[in-house]
């Protein structure tokens, strides 16, 4: 039985703005005055990468420590963190150089446009057995909706509502269009390979997918899980819940792989659980915990709400094992309330404006990272 921890990081995409919520690009500025930030093609939004760890307690520290460095900077400029993961008051027309010397970001505003120009969290897990990477990569990739589901947060899209709940997992270019369930590393290095041979991948990197591998020189050598269908969780005790329940299903699948990797223990095929999971990644951008999807065991229709009640339920005794379990709570609130964009979806319904619920989750963000330093003084 294996009960060790794996290593956590994050890669944190952010928008700025004003107070009012409309987007701002400043990102050059930035990062000459703070180096660990890092710019992204367009102006309006930036990124930051946590250290790995295995404690929760330190990666908290580290997801938000550094946004209240940020808004320290943005102060001084009358500026903020924006929440959301589109551009939901902003410009889709005109894309804001960060660099207009760099060719890479040249290739995607030629290729790609405003499509790009979002914000999300990227979830990084150690795991550097080669056959257990993949295994795993199996197993998120036919649950990634679910995370997505949890973690949505764009509904608004240039001052308009989008009706969907991810309108950037919608938007953003998935990159190649067909991407197979790889069996192990020879089949993913032999892949990559040929995409880069035949132009569909500009670089390495230019694999644009809900999840993938990472590591130092990628596609030969990889140490890690990257799990990129997240929308922004500015909630960051959400966030860690995400991770929580990520790395304890990834954990349950090296105690029993036979049981969790979907090629091991699905009715489908390589070929039909691809095509299942992107189906239902649309289909949980489109209106995430209410989504009809289909299971990767059999096939069968489950409503993603009580999927992610049975994921949940089926790591409990791994996570209380571990000393985990208080981690999971806030899970319990989002498939009560709904996640982000399902109460903003709910608010404007009602007559709220879009300027009103993003000052308000200005205020929150602020106020998450006020209380957390507060607390972290008087211990």
């Amino acid at each position: 039985m294996t009960n060790f921890t794996l290593l956590k990081g994050f890669e944190v995409e952010l928008f700025t703005g004003t107070f009012e919520g409309d987007n701002v690009g400043v990102a050059s500025a930035i990062t000459k005055d703070l180096p660990e930030f890092v710019k992204e093609p367009d102006q309006r939004n930036l990124e930051y990468i946590t250290v790995p760890d295995k404690r929760y307690s330190v990666l908290k520290h580290s997801l938000l420590l550094p946004r209240k460095k940020l808004r320290k900077w943005l102060d001084q400029k009358k500026l903020t963190i924006l929440p959301g993961s589109t551009l939901s008051l902003g410009n889709t027309e005109i894309f804001q150089r960060s660099d207009v010397e760099n060719l890479y970001h040249s290739f995607i505003e030629k290729n790609y446009g405003t499509n790009v120009v979002t914000a999300s969290i990227h979830i990084n897990l150690g795991i550097d057995h080669l056959a257990l990477l993949f295994s795993a990569l199996r197993l998120v990739r036919c649950e990634a909706s679910l995370f997505l589901a949890l973690s949505a947060s764009s509904p608004f899209l240039a001052g308009e509502s989008t009706g969907a709940h991810s309108q950037r997992w919608i938007q953003f270019p998935k990159t190649p269009l067909n991407v197979p369930m790889f069996v192990d590393h020879a089949h993913y290095v032999r892949w990559v390979e040929e995409q880069l041979s035949h132009g569909t991948m500009h670089n390495e990197r230019h694999l644009w997918t809900s999840v993938r591998p990472n590591g130092p020189e990628r596609p030969y050598s990889l140490n890690r899980l990257e799990l990129r269908i997240c929308d922004l969780v500015c909630n960051v005790d959400l966030l860690l819940a995400i991770t929580a329940l990520l790395e304890l299903r990834i954990i349950n699948l090296i105690n029993n792989t036979k049981k969790y990797d979907p090629i091991e223990a699905s009715s489908k095929d390589q070929t039909e659980l691809a095509f299942l999971s992107d189906n239902n990644d649309l289909l949980v951008a489109k209106s995430s915990l209410e989504a009809n999807l289909s299971h990767w065991e059999n096939g069968k229709q489950i409503k993603c709400r009580d999927w992610i009640r049975e994921m949940v339920i089926d790591v409990t005794p791994l996570a209380k094992e571990l000393d985990m379990f208080h981690l999971l709570q806030p899970i319990e609130s989002v498939l009560t309330n709904g996640n982000q964009a399902m109460l903003w979806l709910d608010s404007y319904s009602k007559g709220a404006s879009i300027q009103s619920l993003l000052e308000k989750g200005i205020n929150e963000m602020k106020r998450e990272e006020t209380n957390f330093i507060q607390m972290k003084s008087i211990h």
